[in-house]
């Protein structure tokens, strides 16, 4: 027997309101992370984002970072330093 669980059902508790980030008005001059999972296509594909990133965008600085575990959230020593990014690009690869 399986139990299905709905993880959007409702008991009654208000929602927390959520709002997006405000968009950057530019990447020049910017830092921005990414954050990998660590798996293996992520790496050439980040190395092109990089680029892209620097070459076209006028991007100052680009923080690579790899997580401890691909399965679980973001390293707690990983989330203090996005503090001082002005943006973060988190992905995957397989």
């Amino acid at each position: 027997m399986f139990e299905v669980l709905n993880p959007s059902y409702d008991d009654g508790a208000a929602a927390s309101e959520f709002a997006l980030a405000a968009r950057l008005p530019t990447l020049q001059g910017m830092t921005v992370g990414i954050v990998s999972n660590g798996k293996q296509g992520t790496g050439r594909f980040f190395d092109a984002l990089s680029a892209e990133l620097t070459d076209h965008h006028g991007v100052a600085k680009v923080v690579r970072e790899v997580k401890s575990n691909y399965s679980a959230p973001a390293d707690t020593d990983i989330l203090d330093r996005a503090k001082e990014w002005n943006a973060l690009i988190s992905g995957i690869g397989d």
